[in-house]
């Protein structure tokens, strides 16, 4: 951890292109949720807002003289650079635990992690920073939808934190799209995600459900035997992917599945 820090989870995802993944900070209280973004005018800035709090304002890219600090993530050492007091006490003051936390970002030059635990199904050339498993996360509207119908209240498409978010196809059609191209983005599938106890938190609020909606998503979205080992009892919903190759897609890109 970065002096007691862990990724930022579970709040509404920021628009911060390919940037979204490169920073760390403290967990957080149950509530109305913090809001995250990237300054409109120039892009320059990161934006967090938060009820009772006056906005954040802080450079995407921290000044070169912050200090490096060492960070652990799943038991793995990694680096962030230091994003400054300014942040530390904004977000001390909001997590409200009696503790300083500090907020880092991964550098291009840093030594990256291998995905956790999975590492054998990522290729050798996959690395990630903070994130646990993997920085592409696919998920479709339509999967979600199908989940709502067996939920007694509604959940949105944010509160699986996907960073690739998929209309106009069939429920679950995703996990069977082992290649694909989007722009000029070519993804291969990995594995899918196992869903963990994130997934009861609403991202707009922060507040976090006893059960729902993990345990429906148990309760028929349960791996193959085959895979218990990797997922154990952790329901899968969502499918990570791997970059074949570098590019860059949109928002409206059609969804095009390579066969072989």
């Amino acid at each position: 951890m970065c002096r007691n820090g862990f990724e930022i989870r579970s709040t509404e995802g920021p628009t911060l292109a390919r940037d979204h993944r490169r920073w760390e900070t403290g967990d957080r209280p149950a509530g109305d949720a913090p809001g995250a973004g990237v300054d409109d005018e120039r892009g320059e800035h990161l934006c967090l807002n938060g009820p009772s709090m006056e906005e954040l304002r802080i450079p995407l890219k921290p000044p070169p003289g912050n200090p490096v600090v060492n960070c652990r993530v799943f038991s793995d050492d990694i680096q962030g650079r230091d994003c400054g007091d300014q942040a530390s006490r904004w977000l001390s003051r909001y997590l409200d635990s009696g503790k300083t936390f500090r907020l880092v970002q991964f550098e291009p030059q840093m030594s990256p992690r291998r995905p956790a635990e999975q590492v054998a199904l990522f290729p050798t050339s996959e690395k990630v920073a903070y994130p646990d498993i993997g920085a592409v996360m696919l998920l479709s509207e339509a999967s979600v939808t199908e989940l709502n119908t067996r939920l007694d209240r509604d959940v949105t498409v944010s509160q699986f934190r996907p960073n690739i978010v998929v209309s106009d196809c069939e429920a679950f059609q995703e996990d069977s799209w082992d290649q694909i191209q989007i722009g000029s983005v070519t993804l291969h599938r990995v594995m899918s995600c196992g869903r963990c106890i994130f997934t009861t938190v609403d991202p707009e609020t922060g507040v976090k459900d006893p059960k729902q909606p993990l345990e429906t998503l148990k309760s028929f979205r349960q791996c193959d035997p085959s895979e218990k080992h990797i997922h154990k009892t952790a329901p899968l919903f969502g499918q990570y992917y791997s970059v074949r190759r570098d590019g860059v897609l949109q928002v409206g890109d059609p969804v095009y599945k390579i066969s072989h």
